[in-house]
Formats: C-alpha cells, structure tokens, sequence
C-alpha cells in the first residue's frame, strides 16, 4: 500500500463530495479489493464476505437504480435532499457492494449447534471488518470514500441486475473516486473513558 496501515486508517474519513476520476488504475483498485477478501478475518475462518465492485456506468446504474426504488417511498415534496445525496454517490468513479454469504454460515450452524445464535453475528462482523479494509486500501491510494446502508431497499434490484446469489445478503455500499472536497471535522470521545490498561 501507498501508506501504512495505520496512516490509513487515522486518514480514513467520510468523503461526500467525490468526483470520476480516479488516482490508479482499475486493476489496482481490484487488487485492493481482492487483498481484502482473501485476507479478512471470520469466525471459524467461514469466509463468507463476497464483494461486487462497479466502476463506471454499471456504479451509476445502481445509483440509478438506488435513487427510483426511494422514490417509490419518499414523499415527492421531501426528495429533493434524497435526490442530491443520490447525486453524490453517483458522482463517484465506483461502488463496492458488500454482501455476506448466508451459506457458510448455515453450515456452521448445523456443524456448530451450541453456537448456532452467534454465527450471524459474527458474520456481520467480519463484514465490518473486511469494509474497513477495503475503505483504508482505498484511503491509500489517495480515494475519498463513505459508507452507506440501502441494503434492503436496493437487494433484491441489484440480485437481479447482477445476477447476485440469493444466498448473497447485501450489508452495505461504498461509493468511492477521487476526492474534490474535504471531509468535515471529527471530534474524539476522551480515550480515558473508551480504553481501560490492566498491567
């Protein structure tokens, strides 16, 4: 990577105001992608993440798609903040889908039993995991990125457009592209009262 690992994620922020270029190539923006499925973490090593990745028209077109499905749900007089948030991400140079595979962790249920509440849980924390990845790898290379959660609203839309497994559960979507703003400013909870050191 073009920084140290935790350089990107100290950098990581929420980026809206994203453009379409982009400061490498697209192959590799798939081979950060493919770093951090292959090496994410999950409970019983069930790697079970699956990501899409959309550069291009096929990203618009999920925005496309994304922004007609809430349309559907939003009343017409309160769109227009929904309507320039859909711009915003379409403004990108792509979009990683983020999805969990629910068949893995089906057979962990029946291998494990006594664990069989937890397995959905960590399933989602792999997720988080492997988003973190994804979002400080492309940190790196210089992308702004943010994450968004229109999993439900948008799964069953994008399962048929892409031909995405039923098995495949859509957790969340990461508009990425070169960044033409500056993220706003973050505050920090005293570290006192997050971390406690027993020696």
């Amino acid at each position: 990577m073009s920084t140290g690992f935790f350089d990107a994620v100290k950098n990581r922020r929420s980026y809206y105001a994203i453009s379409k270029r982009s400061p490498v190539s697209d192959e590799r923006i798939r081979e950060i992608v493919e770093h951090a499925v292959k090496y994410c973490p999950s409970a019983f090593n069930s790697q079970s993440g699956r990501i899409a990745l959309l550069l291009g028209r096929e990203s618009d077109e999920f925005w496309s798609m994304l922004r007609e499905a809430l349309r559907k749900i939003v009343p017409p007089e309160k769109f227009g903040p929904t309507d320039r948030k859909m711009d915003g991400f379409s403004a990108g140079y792509g979009t990683v889908l983020f999805f969990e595979d629910e068949r893995p962790v089906k057979k962990l249920q029946q291998s494990f039993p006594l664990y069989a509440d937890q397995f959905p849980t960590w399933s989602d924390h792999a997720s988080g995991m492997l988003q973190l990845i994804v979002w400080a790898g492309l940190e790196s290379e210089g992308f702004g990125a943010s994450l968004q959660h229109y999993a439900p609203l948008i799964h069953e839309d994008a399962r048929r457009r892409w031909g995405f497994p039923p098995e495949w559960r859509l957790v969340a979507q990461m508009p990425f592209g070169a960044p033409v703003g500056a993220p706003g400013e973050k505050e920090f909870e005293p570290l006192e009262d997050r971390v406690r050191v027993f020696i």
